[in-house]
């Protein structure tokens, strides 16, 4: 027979080990560059995956400088979601610099069939911003949802159902938003700065000039003659602008061609109902459509 301080203690030491394994587990704390990713890993990972975003929308993704309280992020982070593609020149030193030997680095591009042009970079082999297609985000939640289930794979029935009901709701709004562009007859466009390849060609616009060329370098006054002179001579009439960037160029613009400005985001947040992804992409969508009607 036990002695009754010994039963004290096992049944004590029980209660803590079946109190103990009863608590939830931490978050999985994960650092995304863009908030784009931030809302693509929250909608796989729900309440398993604590994630903080590096930029909050309104600094360009170009040319970003990161804070100390960035490296403790990733010093802390079991995951660091990136684009890729040479977008975020600024993290590979991020990631050095935290010396996080637990973290685990996730290119979200990989795999997404790119576009080359002026604004790849250099060491890159299309442009990066491809998550303004539907479809390439599809790519980039499935190569979240994998991390995470190979980080955390207690919680893969989870992270599967969540990301099959992601996944069917991208395929609505992209859906609805092909039908309200095809009444379109004109859908030529001149952008601020080119971050809409990706977008142009799964809705079908179609894009006749970059107002910017080259990232921190204002336009040449003979480039912005050309792009004013196209506009008029095609009648072309929509310029899109984006907060991001200084206004003053696209007014100008506008101002000798007659063309209309529409501003629209490439990142969530940034504008007045575009809080998620899935709004952003209706938003941008239907101010253009609205703006290139007859």
């Amino acid at each position: 027979m036990q002695k009754p301080l010994a039963i004290a203690v096992t049944a004590a030491f029980l209660m803590l080990f079946s109190h103990a394994a009863a608590l939830p587990a931490a978050p999985l704390k994960i650092v995304a560059t863009l908030p784009i990713l931030k809302e693509f890993a929250e909608q796989v990972g729900r309440e398993h995956v604590e994630v903080r975003t590096l930029i909050t929308g309104l600094e360009s993704e170009h040319s970003y400088s990161p804070k100390p309280s960035d490296l403790k992020a990733i010093g802390e982070a079991r995951l660091l979601l990136e684009i890729g593609l040479g977008l975020e020149v600024w993290v590979s030193g991020l990631v050095k610099n935290a010396g996080n030997s637990a973290l685990r680095v996730v290119t979200t591009s990989e795999g997404v069939g790119l576009i080359r042009d002026h604004a790849s970079h250099a060491a890159s082999a299309g442009n990066p911003h491809i998550w303004l297609d539907p479809e390439n985000a599809k790519v980039m939640v499935r190569h979240i949802a994998n991390a995470l289930i190979a980080t955390d794979p207690a919680h893969k029935e989870e992270y599967l159902r969540n990301l099959g009901d992601y996944l069917q709701r991208l395929d609505q709004v992209q859906t609805q938003l092909l039908e309200r562009v095809a009444p379109l007859r004109d859908r030529r466009i001149v952008t601020h700065h080119p971050a809409w390849p990706y977008f142009a060609r799964r809705f079908g616009f179609q894009i006749e000039g970059d107002i910017l060329q080259q990232m921190g370098m204002e336009p040449s006054s003979t480039h912005l003659a050309e792009i004013a002179k196209r506009i008029k001579s095609g009648r072309i009439k929509v310029i899109v602008s984006e907060p991001q960037f200084n206004p003053k160029v696209v007014k100008a613009l506008a101002d000798e061609t007659g063309a209309r400005i529409v501003v629209l985001s490439p990142l969530p947040g940034t504008i007045k109902g575009t809080e998620t992804y899935l709004a952003l992409l209706t938003y941008n969508v239907t101010k253009l459509v609205a703006a290139l009607q007859p």
